[in-house]
């Protein structure tokens, strides 16, 4: 019992090292385990259900807006990464190549999928003939296979799952008009579905997809200040069209490229809902993603223990069959206690309390994991009691991940002020930028920090470039990010 106590509470202190929290947290909370491949990580059943969740929502969601989702091949033959200088030039340094299989050579190196943008491209060709095909809109839920130098699970590991979307439009302005949609879905996803509040906006060019003519994202502030590119969507032009020949009748019976988009999410939404929420008690679960919503814990002696068990089975189907993702931990060889600090570790967003006297009264004690509030209520209104704590459970995130964010959003107007910011504070600095290279690379070069995006509807419009004095062409966030 002594060692399961110290089990649940020895979490290092997000002050004392973020790193270290974010580690304890994943692995106590059972969500994953490092496989023996460097960079590779084994999803437990606890973290994988978190992204089957994010997964049935995007898909319903996809589903709505018109798309379907297909299968393409993990294997790229190194030809098509050479008709996009480019995309090729972008993301060789992370290429893993297949040269030998079934103990011969192969004629040709075959890539392990890093991104789809090839094989669509390729496809697309042999299926878009005429404006009658069009718009194509596929999605993909796959693995990828990037050789990172540095990982961290679930934000940047050597393979990672996502879906990867590849539409293909009749003229710019309907694939323009997509691009925004889908980066708006995602923002919508980001605030309501897994609470975390994002910055909406679109890429310098420095940072853009390779390959793309523009690129745009979403950025979320984690507890240690630093930013992750939560999801991304590209308008790629007809650079894709031209290079793999998709062309399509018009019309006006005139032949034309297509153009194309391409947006993406992956698993690193878990490690950014972890670093948004998470505090030193362990992982804070958002409920619309939590593998499980609700734990339920009888209480009392032996002699009671029969009865408290049987009640809080009926209960338990009650939530059920309302929809509720709900557990029951009956064991009799650990304390309420233990339990409580357990559940609170796993970042279960409910906890629910049945003993011997809430029987009598015809009551329950439910408790919040974000607020520790309990409330007392009626059996009889089990199901809906629940569901609102739930609810409030979720916008308590949100609000509480939205106000660390303003508290931890600088303005600044000179390259001396973003240093003194960067080193003494946490969290991101909104600037002026020139719309220079050589100005945002001595940016990063001088406090760490990189563009993160021009945000759609910054705070205030900056005059002046942070680095050169010059006027401004964009307002920007500046951020030190993983």
């Amino acid at each position: 019992m002594a060692k399961d106590k110290q089990f649940v509470t020895e979490i290092t202190p997000q002050s004392e090292d973020f790193s270290r929290w974010y580690i304890d947290v994943i692995k106590k909370g059972d969500l994953m385990d490092y496989s023996p491949v460097r960079g590779c990580i084994v999803f437990k059943p606890e973290g994988y259900e978190i992204w089957e969740h994010i997964q049935a929502e995007m898909n319903r969601r996809l589903k709505e807006t018109g798309h379907r989702n297909a299968y393409f091949p993990v294997f790229i033959p190194e030809s098509f990464f050479q008709k996009e200088k480019d995309h090729i030039e972008g993301f060789n340094p992370e290429l893993p190549w297949v040269t030998e299989a079934g103990g011969d050579v192969l004629e040709e190196r075959l890539a392990v999928r890093p991104t789809s943008e090839t094989m669509f491209g390729h496809m697309y060709s042999k299926w878009i003939q005429s404006y009658r095909d069009l718009p194509v809109l596929i999605n993909q839920w796959a693995n990828v296979v990037r050789w990172e130098k540095r990982t961290l699970p679930f934000i940047r590991t050597t393979e990672f799952l996502w879906q990867e979307g590849h539409t293909a439009h009749e003229n710019e302005a309907e694939a323009r008009e997509e691009t925004i949609k889908m980066l708006d879905n995602y923002r919508d996803f980001a605030e309501t579905f897994l609470a975390i509040p994002v910055i909406t906006g679109q890429k310098t060019p420095s940072e853009r997809f390779a390959g793309a003519v523009d690129t745009y994202s979403i950025e979320a502030m984690m507890k240690d200040g630093r930013a992750v590119q939560a999801a991304t969507s590209h308008y790629l032009g007809t650079k894709f069209a031209t290079a793999f020949e998709i062309q399509y009748l018009s019309r006006d019976n005139n032949l034309e490229y297509v153009h194309t988009t391409s947006w993406g999410s992956t698993t690193r939404l878990i490690g950014s809902l972890i670093m948004v929420h998470g505090d030193d008690r362990g992982l804070v679960l958002p409920p619309k993603v939590a593998p499980t919503q609700v734990i339920m814990i009888p209480i009392g002696p032996p002699k009671t223990r029969e009865a408290v068990i049987g009640r809080t089975d009926e209960l338990f189907k009650e939530l059920k069959n309302a929809g509720v993702r709900v557990r029951v931990d009956d064991r009799s060889d650990v304390t309420p206690g233990w339990k409580f600090n357990e559940y609170e570790m796993r970042g279960i967003p409910v906890r629910l309390e049945l003993g011997p006297r809430d029987m009598e009264n015809g009551v329950c004690v439910i408790v919040s994991r974000v607020t520790g509030e309990k409330k007392v209520i009626q059996q009889e209104n089990l199901v809906e009691e629940v569901q609102a704590m739930l609810e409030q459970v979720h916008n308590e995130m949100f609000e509480r991940a939205l106000k660390f964010r303003e508290d931890h959003f600088y303005s600044v107007d000179s390259l001396e002020e973003m240093k003194a910011s960067m080193e003494e504070k946490r969290g991101f600095a909104l600037a002026g930028w020139c719309g220079s290279e050589a100005c945002e690379s001595k940016v990063k070069e001088e406090t760490g920090a990189g563009s993160r995006n021009i945000p759609f509807d910054p705070a205030e419009k900056k005059q002046v470039c942070i680095c050169c004095g010059k006027p401004a062409e964009h307002t920007v966030v500046f951020a030190k990010a993983y």
